[in-house]
């Protein structure tokens, strides 16, 4: 998973609920100095009777703002959609000789 041009991170789960899966996998996926390399890192957790959805909102460079259902998209289908952004993000700084 490229992370380097995320600056936010923001996760909401129950972590008693077996749906919360996704979005503690992808709170480990993160590099150990995410939060160093000026990544804002948040996490909500959410009460055991709560009916709430889990979800991952992330916040790129470029401004991009995207909330990720968690319980719907699983862990590959979250990579995916943060792979797929960074990737356009990575070929325009190759393009502008960044």
């Amino acid at each position: 998973m490229i992370t380097r041009f995320m600056t936010e991170v923001t996760t909401v789960f129950n972590p008693f609920s077996p749906k919360a899966k996704t979005a503690r996998l992808f709170l480990s996926f993160l590099p150990p100095n995410a939060r160093a390399g000026g990544m804002k890192i948040s996490t909500r957790l959410l009460p055991r009777t709560s009916k709430e959805i889990s979800f991952v909102e992330l916040k790129f460079k470029d401004g991009k703002e995207m909330k990720l259902d968690a319980e719907k998209l699983g862990i590959k289908g979250v990579t995916e959609e943060v792979d797929r952004h960074s990737r356009i993000l990575a070929r325009q700084e190759e393009l502008n000789g960044n």
